[in-house]
């Protein structure tokens, strides 16, 4: 028995847990690409967890979902059989975490960061004009919360229920278990964003320099360090700063400037950035295009347009400090301008590029191209394990964190390879030019869709490369044509309603689920068993041109000779293995996974078969009359 590990290990679990407690022993981060069925969550907590107890460490697991936060306290409670391990789960500001602010309409909208002032300034009131929940806080023995929760390590959801029913806030009773807790499992945010980070390890009361940290799902961490250092500021925004400069008398900010000149200024920044610069879906912007336009519509010179800046953000904080005083939400749309107009200015042209993006409601956005300065953390901990079961190339995820002290590898799956069948059809394909040039394929795509769902009557997921692709067909009527209840994934829906709607969908019996490649869906949830059998990919989800993409195309050419591969294929490949292992779950699952674009014979080792009659090759599979192995052969005869 493996030390830590409450199982007998899987095939090659042994190694990789190993693999990963090396690394620890002599300081050093590992990088692990392991694929589904390696045990991932206890493989890392195993390897972890005693080295940490050992050596005074703390482990910080690092989640994208609440889904994931379950399964490492999961994990950690059956861990507790067999070493003395103690882990809480702890979330971000939100309405949905606050019992005060949850029915409240004023108030639940706000950002964590909005939410995190209110609540700091309500709990420093003594004058019983604060929060109830804080306060009954200190009618309680903490420590009793704190055993049970030592106790039972309950997830999130369940936690907060029982803290709402005893009237108490679930969040600080949360915080008050942390120091105690030898593995935290939190929202990436919490050590990405520098002010929570230093907040979050004052409740742990130690250092980034004492941490371990677990990164789940990696490959998403490099796009989610570029998010966090982006700021974007959008055209239906000025009608709040508007409304709020009404509201506030028009201050001036500067010398015969009010704020609703700004506003105007501003517009004309919009105007003029859509007529000059913007193309299809977005352009670029030259570094001083702002500056010069303000300048010319306000009169002003260019250091006048820096205290401009500096007086927006100043006046912002007045008021959000006013009507934190109010009990409101401190939340002001001018110093929001102000606070967008000095990024814009003083991020550095190196790493960043500055875009008008098109839509409905366009915006100005200083996109981060370089994840290097927001991966500090995972440079100053004591080591770091990044975990995914699609990292490659690994050697490029190293180099973008920087990360010196590295070990990486990759370990396949241990599941029977024959569990899965993966075909595809020659006659069809999304590339844009063979859509304008051949307009059929789409009607041949969905004949393609509408006899696998109706000839094989399995639940189906159905992967498209966007929400308009997707919304491209269910407008063709697609729905209509399939045997079975069809559930969406839409744009914009929220954790409750889309999990509403896979629960519903893993019920059913010969459902289809519409999905796009890259989301949700595809990239985090669990289909065991029957939940899902047949998963169908609709072309290969190639991100669409843009002036970012190519921007960051040439950054990653310059800095790892690979631009095209790093920005644009690497993805696509991660996206098509990540839909495709929602098949394939537990050594007893068995699935067919079905490409409708005759390019995926340019993924290396996607495994693809050729099949000229898709539905009756499903079936052969189903039925246990032809194995992978066996397909694959009559493909290479025929090719031969």
């Amino acid at each position: 028995m493996i030390e830590g590990l409450p199982y007998e290990p899987r095939p090659g679990q042994d190694r990789l847990i190993r693999f990963i407690a090396n690394a620890l022993e002599r300081g050093r981060h590992s990088v692990v690409e392991s694929g589904t069925g390696t045990g991932k969550t206890v493989s890392s907590l195993a390897a972890t967890v005693p080295f940490a107890k050992r050596n005074g460490k703390r482990i910080i697991y690092l989640t994208r979902t609440k889904s994931q936060q379950k399964q490492v306290l999961t994990e950690l409670r059956e861990m507790s059989s067999v070493i003395d391990v103690f882990g809480v789960a702890i979330q971000g500001r939100s309405a949905a975490t606050c019992p005060r602010m949850c029915y409240d309409p004023d108030l639940r909208s706000g950002s964590p960061e909005e939410m995190s002032r209110l609540c700091s300034h309500l709990k420093s009131k003594k004058d019983g004009g604060g929060c109830k929940y804080y306060d009954a806080i200190r009618n309680i023995d903490t420590e009793v919360y704190v055993d049970d929760l030592l106790d039972s390590m309950p997830d999130p959801e369940s936690f907060m229920e029982q803290c709402i029913e005893d009237g108490l806030c679930p969040y600080e009773i949360m915080k008050a278990a942390v120091p105690f807790a030898d593995v935290v499992a939190a929202p990436y945010t919490f050590v990405v964003v520098p002010y929570i980070r230093n907040h979050f390890l004052n409740w742990m009361n130690c250092t980034i320099e004492d941490t371990i940290i677990i990164v789940d799902e990696a490959h998403n961490l490099p796009d989610y360090l570029r998010e966090s250092f982006t700021s974007e500021y959008f055209v239906r925004s000025l009608s709040f700063v508007e409304k709020e400069a009404e509201a506030e008398g028009n201050p001036l900010v500067a010398i015969g400037v009010h704020v609703s000149d700004v506003v105007e200024a501003m517009r004309a920044c919009f105007l003029e950035a859509n007529m000059e610069y913007l193309h299809d879906t977005d352009g670029l912007v030259p570094f001083g295009f702002l500056q010069e336009v303000l300048m010319g519509e306000l009169h002003v010179t260019s250091p006048t347009v820096s205290n401009i800046c500096k007086n927006l953000s100043e006046l912002g904080e007045t008021i959000r400090e006013r009507k934190k005083s109010e009990h409101k939400l401190p939340r002001s749309y001018i110093g929001n301008l102000g606070d967008f107009l000095t990024f814009w200015t003083m991020c550095d042209d190196a790493s960043y590029v500055r875009l008008i993006n098109g839509g409905e409601n366009h915006s100005l956005e200083a996109y981060c191209m370089d994840p290097f300065e927001a991966a500090e953390p995972f440079r100053e901990c004591f080591a770091s394990v990044h975990m995914s079961g699609t990292l490659e190339p690994i050697p490029e995820y190293v180099l973008e964190l920087g990360l010196k002290r590295c070990d990486h590898t990759s370990f396949p799956s241990p599941f029977d390879p024959e569990n899965l069948l993966t075909l595809y059809a020659s006659d069809v394909t999304t590339r844009h030019n063979d859509l304008q040039i051949d307009p059929d394929n789409i009607d041949r795509i969905m004949e393609h869709i509408v006899d696998l769902v109706n000839g094989i009557g399995r639940n189906t997921a159905v992967f498209f490369p966007s929400y308009d692709m997707m919304e491209r067909f269910i407008a063709k009527r697609l729905p209509e044509r399939l045997d079975g209840e069809v559930f969406t994934e839409r744009r914009g829906m929220t954790q409750v309603e889309l999990m509403d709607t896979v629960d519903t969908f893993r019920s059913s019996c010969g459902g289809i689920l519409f999905a796009v490649t890259g989301g949700r869906i595809s990239e985090g949830l669990d289909f065991p068993s029957r939940d899902l059998e047949l998963a169908i990919i609709v072309g290969l989800p190639y991100q669409r041109p843009s002036a970012k993409k190519d921007a960051l195309m040439r950054y990653c050419q310059y800095r790892f000779d690979s631009g095209w591969d790093h920005v644009v294929k690497a993805p696509m490949i991660r996206k098509m293995r990540q839909a495709r292992g929602r098949l394939i779950r537990s050594g007893t699952d068995r699935g067919v996974a079905v490409v409708l674009d005759n390019r995926v014979t340019q993924i290396p080792g996607f495994g693809a078969i050729l099949s000229d009659n898709l539905v009756e090759d499903c079936n052969l599979f189903f039925d246990y009359i032809m194995k992978p192995s066996d397909f694959a052969l009559r493909d290479q005869i025929a090719r031969f």
